[in-house]
């Protein structure tokens, strides 16, 4: 029932009009106010901030702020793979043979998330890991692997929210969200997919990086609000690291996975 309810209260208010209402606030001068407030509701941390509160012009720039770089240090080893986001990881851990994996009791399949039954193959038996950020968080998006740029598309239409709700009630709100796919060749000659949803009714997903080659840490894009980034590894490629589990808060540039 209380499923029903969110599914039908959300599609009630999921339209262009409130997208736009949202992004008109936001980037107006008016929403300058309330940075403030927003740093106190959510216990935003703004040591790490390049700018100063007062130089943003509106709650969007705000949002998408940028942070020093030795606030986030890049695990240099070789074989390791960051995680290209702050974020609280949701959940992790293998992709079964027939292409499913599995967030909040909910079946996702490769070939929903991927829209190819082809591109799908290659990560039957792989891993996968989801990242959630909240709207306190540090909204730069970054490469998690050196990587070659094989695919890079977008699929889905609207954009349902991502958080613990919307993960548990909504419908196939991973899978069926706006998102942009980057497909990666990684060093060790194995496939990786970094998958950008996005989220709060806003399809919110800009890409700074168009070159063919991404490079770890560097950034790539950003979200304007809060969001979710998937990233799914070929089979026999990656092993996750120790220190990662289940609810446990990462910044970007952090170790979250090894090539095999």
């Amino acid at each position: 029932m209380r499923e029903r309810l969110y599914q039908t209260m959300i599609e009630l208010t999921n339209g262009k009009w409130s997208s736009s209402l949202i992004r008109s606030f936001t980037q107006s001068k008016v929403s300058k106010r309330i940075i403030p407030s927003y740093i106190k509701y959510f216990n935003i941390s703004t040591h790490d901030m390049i700018q100063k509160i007062n130089d943003f012009p509106t709650l969007h720039e705000f949002f998408i702020r940028k942070v020093t770089e030795a606030s986030r240090p890049i695990d240099e080893k070789a074989a390791s793979i960051i995680s290209p986001v702050d974020a609280t990881i949701e959940t992790f851990g293998d992709i079964t043979a027939e292409g499913l994996f599995y967030v909040k009791q909910k079946t996702y399949s490769l070939q929903d998330m991927l829209g190819s039954d082809k591109i799908a193959s290659f990560y039957q038996n792989g891993k996968y890991i989801v990242l959630y950020l909240s709207p306190a968080e540090y909204h730069r998006i970054h490469s998690p692997v050196d990587g070659k740029v094989l695919n890079q598309f977008i699929l889905g239409a609207k954009s349902y929210p991502v958080n613990k709700w919307g993960l548990q009630f909504g419908k196939q709100t991973i899978s069926g969200n706006y998102r942009m796919l980057t497909e990666l060749e990684m060093p060790n000659e194995k496939r990786c997919i970094h998958i950008k949803v996005g989220a709060m009714f806003v399809n919110s997903i800009e890409l700074t990086n168009t070159s063919a080659t991404w490079n770890k840490g560097e950034e790539v894009g950003y979200f304007s609000f809060g969001s979710t980034v998937v990233m799914l590894f070929e089979s026999n490629s990656v092993e996750f690291s120790s220190n990662v589990q289940p609810g446990k808060f990462v910044r970007m540039g952090e170790n979250v996975a090894n090539m095999l």
